[in-house]
Order: structure tokens, then sequence, then C-alpha cells
């Protein structure tokens, strides 16, 4: 599985043996388990198994949600209401659900940003990276259509604005949007295709976090340093890894229980936190809500779709170059989308022959705005469409944008990178120290 040299599974037994040559599940699963991995993973590393945690939990929840709720207009908030109060832990398993897909996206956004910072998208780890992007749409999509489901007023009105989106698209909106609603206007047909998405694409998330981890189990993981681990053989292998198990097993369940410790917490004391009470008033169309906004882990993409008025010169000159066909609202969507595409572009638009941020100090500095700058996307999509945040929203987007597409090409060109350790096990004895040799018995 891993182009790293490494002891491969070898049956003893003949049961071991006749299973082996007909389906080699033992095998893959053993190569899977025990697959060298760098020995100076840091605790950035742990959000993996978060991750893998956070879609078992979805699944899981989801179905059992599922064998209570009624996709209908007329039914549908009233079966969440009967889940939360008269089913059997309906209500624990509900805020289970909803506040798992919270934690689900707290561990994805920090699971890029440290990709971003110690390049975890360069060569040759560049399809692992897209793939990445890849599961980060589909659950964006999933989590879109699941927060419809409860069919509360944030609910619909969400679901009218985003779809909406679609609309903008000169020429085939229109009909793209009709398709997607199922009609002329949020409605029962709305409610019934988000229903059976919601149900189908975690399934498809759950394949692709398969290609993921197959990806990367070809490529090996990278780590800090971003040197590459040694493959002229599997001494040489061996000192610069450890197997995944036991050592970075019981690292990552660690790092996992205290990360749970949290979540329970959440959920057991103020699991409507992160919620909008406008969603716990049944959905009305004749009735708008005063200030439309979507779930947190939208929110700094929402930002950056308001940011771009008709006001600003870019979109005018947009509209003007292409006769009237960009507009803002089509310019919104085009910047919303391609703040995601930057991401996945980040492969191409780094030019550093450096990997690791960890020893590019400009990078460090330049990184560290991009962050800020991230969660005040977040602030700022959560405010009123009006002066001074419309401005705000213009500056923090128009620096996401420069980041990936000026700022990361010539960092490249002009940074001076401080000097690498040869090689991982170098970095990890500067760390820990190398073991000393053992005095000889007299």
């Amino acid at each position: 599985m891993s182009g790293i040299p490494h002891d491969h599974y070898e049956p003893k037994t003949g049961a071991e043996k006749w299973l082996h040559s007909r389906l080699p599940i033992v095998g893959l699963l053993y190569d899977t388990i025990m697959i060298p991995t760098p020995k100076n993973l840091n605790w950035w590393w742990i959000w993996g198994i978060v991750l893998a945690f956070c879609l078992a939990l979805q699944i899981v929840t989801g179905i059992v949600l599922v064998m209570h709720y009624t996709p209908h207009v007329d039914l549908a908030f009233a079966s969440v209401e009967h889940i939360m109060r008269n089913v059997n832990g309906g209500f624990m398993i509900r805020y289970l659900h909803a506040n798992g897909a919270s934690l689900f996206f707290v561990a994805v956004y920090i699971h890029i940003f440290r990709g971003l910072f110690y390049g975890s998208y360069k060569a040759p780890r560049e399809i692992t990276w897209i793939v990445g992007m890849l599961i980060y749409l589909m659950m964006m999509g999933t989590a879109f259509m699941g927060y419809v489901l409860p069919w509360g007023q944030m609910s619909f009105w969400g679901a009218t604005v985003i779809t909406g989106l679609f609309g903008a698209i000169p020429l085939i909106g229109e009909p793209i949007q009709t398709w997607l609603l199922g009609g002329p206007a949020v409605d029962n047909a709305t409610l019934n295709r988000f229903f059976s998405l919601h149900y189908l694409l975690p399934f498809v998330i759950a394949g692709l976090v398969i290609v993921h981890i197959w990806a990367f189990h070809t490529t090996g993981n990278n780590n800090p340093t971003g040197v590459e681990v040694r493959r002229g053989s599997k001494e040489e292998a061996k000192k610069d890894t450890l197997p995944f198990w036991p050592y970075f097993v019981i690292k990552d369940f660690l790092g996992l229980a205290v990360v749970l410790l949290v979540f329970w917490a959440i959920v057991g004391f103020m699991p409507n936190y992160l919620g909008h009470p406008d969603n716990y008033i049944e959905a009305n169309p004749l009735q708008t809500p005063a200030h439309i906004v979507p779930e947190w882990y939208f929110l700094p993409f929402y930002a950056i779709l308001r940011a771009f008025t008709s006001e600003v010169w870019v979109v005018q000159i947009a509209s003007f170059v292409t006769g009237g066909i960009v507009d803002a609202k089509f310019f919104g969507v085009l910047a919303m989308f391609g703040a995601i595409a930057v991401m996945a572009l980040a492969p191409w638009l780094d030019t550093s022959r450096v990997r690791s941020g960890k020893y590019r100090p400009q990078f460090k500095w330049w990184f560290l705005l991009l962050v800020i700058d991230f969660f005040a996307l977040m602030w700022l999509g959560a405010m009123p469409a009006e002066e001074p945040y419309a401005s705000f929203s213009l500056i923090a987007s128009a620096y996401w944008f420069g980041y990936f597409l000026v700022i990361l090409p010539l960092l490249g060109v002009i940074e001076k990178p401080d000097a690498i350790p040869a090689t991982i096990e170098e970095d990890f004895d500067s760390h820990y120290g190398k073991k000393s040799e053992a005095t000889p018995a007299e």
C-alpha cells in the first residue's frame, strides 16, 4: 500500500494462508494499521481521527433520526418536535447530530489550515489534497441540506436565499434552480429532494474518505519538517518512522478523548448555543426574518458572497467587459466558489521549494494574517449587509484572494527559508534527544 519500505503481512497458520490467497483482507488491514508513520508528527495531526469519529457519529445518529422524521412541509417541523419530546433519548440524538456537524467543521477547518501551513498539498500529495477538498464540498452540501430539514424559519429562508444563487447563472441559472427546487419556489418537492440527498451524501463522503486515506497511504504522510521519509531500505525508513499502531493510534485516541470532553460539555449544557432562535419557529413563506444567516461554518464564504456589490469597481469592470452578463449577484457567486477553488489550487500556486511553513519566516506572518482574516470573515458574515461591515468584508475578501493568487506565488521567489533538517530522524532527535547507548556490563 505504501511506497515506504516496511514489513508486510505474512500469514502463518493454514487458515490465514487459505483466506489470504482468496481475500487478502487481513493483509490489507495489517498494512493499514502498521503503516510506517513519520515519528515527529505533532498534535496537529490528531484531527484525522476526530473527523473519522464525526463521520461515523453523523451517519449513526442520522439513521436513527430518519426513523422518526417525516419529510413533508406540513409534518416536518412537528416530527422534529416529536423526536425532541416523545422519542426515548430523541433530544440527545438530535443534539448529538446537530452539534456533531459543528464539530465536523471545526475539525475540518483545523485539518485544512494545518495542511496549508505544513505544505501537505505539495508534490507528491496533490491528489490527496484535491480529494480532501472534494470531501469538504460534499460536507458543505450535506450540511446545507440538513439545515433545511427541521423546516424552521431559518431553514426555509436560508434555502430560499442559497438556491436563489443558482438563478444568477446566466442562461442556465433558472432551469437549474427550478430543477433543484422541484418547482418555482421552496416547497414540498424541495424538502423531499434535500432529504434524499442529505441521506445519500454522507455515504459518498465515506467513499471519498477511503480514497483520501488510500492516497496518503500511497505517498506517505507529510510531517512538520516537510522532509520525506528515507526510502532506500527498510532499515533507513525505520529510523524516520514508527508503526501507526500502537504509537499514533494511542496518541490519536488521547486527543479524541480531550476533544470529546469539550463536545459532551456543549451537548449536555449548551446544545443550542450554535443554533439560531428563529429555527424554533415553524417555516412561514409570508414572514421573512429580519436577518437571514446560515450556520456559522458557512459564514466566511457568505461574507465573501455579499462583499461584491454593484458599487465595487471589480464587479463594474466585469459587468462592462461581459456586456452585463456578470452582474453583482453572479460575481458574488463566482467569488464564493472561487474562494474554495483557490484553496484547491494551492499545490500549483505555492512556488516555494520548501514544503513546511515552519522554515519559512515571512510565510508565517502572512499565514497568521490569513487565519485572522478567516475569523474576521466569519464574524462579518453574521453582521448585517450595511456599513461599515460591507467595506470590512470587501477588504477581508480581497486579502483571502490576494494571499493565494499573489502572496503565495511571490513568497516562493523572494523568501529566504531557514535551514531544514536533513532527515526526520535528525528533527526528532533535536526535540527529544538521541537515545544514549547502553553502557556495557563490566
